[in-house]
């Protein structure tokens, strides 16, 4: 949701969206517990080049309400990638 938020703020319009979230669990205290989250975005957007596209998700992954909630104790990454 906020990688959609910062490209229609920017001025573009997703074709599609699709991310998964791949957990990292290790047990703490003897129960299982997320340790990472690593993000896998791939996204059409028309009209936006690669820069401006990385920057948008960049921006979106830093200040998504759910990453600063999890953040510190839970790591969060993201691969994204603009699909043609």
């Amino acid at each position: 949701m906020a990688l959609s938020f910062g490209l229609n703020n920017a001025g573009f319009t997703a074709n599609a969206i699709e991310t998964e979230a791949q957990l990292t669990m290790d047990p703490v205290d003897g129960k299982p517990t997320i340790k990472a989250i690593h993000l896998v975005t791939r996204a059409q957007v028309p009209g936006i080049s690669a820069q401006q596209f990385s920057e948008i998700a960049s921006g979106a992954k830093v200040n998504c309400v759910v990453s600063r909630a999890l953040s510190p104790s839970i790591t969060v990454t993201m691969n994204a990638t603009l699909a043609s």
